[in-house]
């Protein structure tokens, strides 16, 4: 078919309209995966306690793309926590997830193909609960005793760390593997003599179940557990510009999960998870909102990450050394906080818990 000169650039003008009209047609569908490494009470579909509980409660992944019909954000939720995690990693079934260090380190030894993009729920404390009526006033006194944690998270070696500490070591103890909610169970019980966990023995301590005999907070912080966001490397490589709109996400997130003004409005945002807000109260009591909600990646943090590797190994709970080299992935973060104006906004700390510059 012959065309005329007009009829030709009629023809590409038609088509460079309608491409300019219509991208979406073009674009393909994409579902991004966000798995997040806990559980509400009652099996909801909510966490506390961190900056991406707040991304998750407060919808901020899904106002981010908002604008974009062919994007969905699912996230799901694990009462098997990290370990599960990095099980649908490997299934490739999640391409960002809120997780701990150990199982994150884990999933790295194992040859999980991740990044670390940016910290969430670092410098957490660690509580030690005990039975109402047994007579353990000390970390040290927990020797020969039943002692509960949930194996393969950071609170297991957390755990390990505060026995270290105080002279023991897991052999000294009848451990028990338990998640938060056969915990409560135990130690309501009294089936077990201890146990390790945060807000779920808070609780149990304020119904007078238990007695929380033990705190990492207001402790060295290298006892305290540290977890962030991490994501597929395959994801990141193929997604370059998505992967730093879900960062500058995050970061909102914990921008406002770090303002002080937002304190009552943030626990109550963090109630849809259960964990009633008195609760919330007294986790974070004498803690800055900042402090617990940085996202940066630090030198305490990289530092704690790296001794955690080193431990892990020396404890036996993963088989081979483990490096964090080449880990970090710190630029879609350091873009996020200079497109934000946040570049001074959270204190960095250094390798020994004190802030840089002091």
């Amino acid at each position: 078919m012959n065309l005329s000169h007009f009829t030709r650039r009629a023809v590409i003008a038609a088509f460079a309209f309608s491409s300019f009209v219509f991208p979406a047609i073009a674009e393909e569908p994409l579902t991004i995966n966000v798995g997040y490494a806990a559980i509400g009470l009652d099996s909801r579909p909510y966490s506390e306690g961190t900056s991406a509980a707040t991304a998750r409660a407060g919808e901020y992944l899904e106002k981010e793309f908002a604008g974009d019909p062919n994007i969905k954000i699912e996230w799901f939720f694990f009462k098997g926590a990290g370990p599960a995690v990095n099980e649908a990693f490997a299934n490739n079934q999640l391409d960002f997830a809120y997780q701990g260090d150990l199982p994150s380190l884990i999933g790295r030894a194992n040859g999980l193909k991740t990044k670390y993009l940016l910290a969430s729920g670092a410098r957490k404390p660690l509580y030690l609960a005990v039975a109402k009526d047994a007579a353990i006033k000390s970390v040290a006194d927990l020797k020969g005793k039943k002692v509960a944690y949930q194996r393969g998270t950071n609170g297991h070696l957390a755990a390990i760390k505060i026995l270290e500490a105080n002279g023991l070591t897991e052999k000294d103890l009848q451990v028990i593997n338990l998640d938060s909610a056969g915990t409560v169970a135990a130690l309501t019980s009294q089936d077990i003599d201890a146990a390790f966990g945060d807000t779920a023995l808070i609780n149990l301590a304020e119904k007078g179940n238990a007695k929380v005999i033990y705190t990492t907070k207001g402790d060295d912080p290298r006892y305290g557990r540290n977890a962030g966001i991490v994501a597929r490397e395959e994801f990141i490589e193929k997604h370059p510009k998505i992967t730093q709109r879900i960062v500058d996400a995050f970061v909102k997130a914990a921008q406002w999960s770090s303002d002080e003004p937002n304190r009552a409005a943030l626990f109550d945002l963090w109630h849809k998870s259960g964990t009633s807000i008195p609760i919330l109260e007294e986790y974070f009591k004498n803690d800055k909102l900042a402090y617990r909600n940085s996202p940066l990646i630090d030198d305490l943090l990289v530092s704690q990450y790296r001794e955690q590797g080193v431990k892990a190994k020396e404890f036996g709970l993963i088989r081979r050394e483990v490096s964090t080299d080449g880990w970090f992935e710190p630029k879609y973060l350091n873009t996020s906080l200079q497109k934000l104006g946040l570049q001074n906004f959270w204190q960095a700390y250094g390798a020994n818990g004190k802030p840089l510059g002091s």
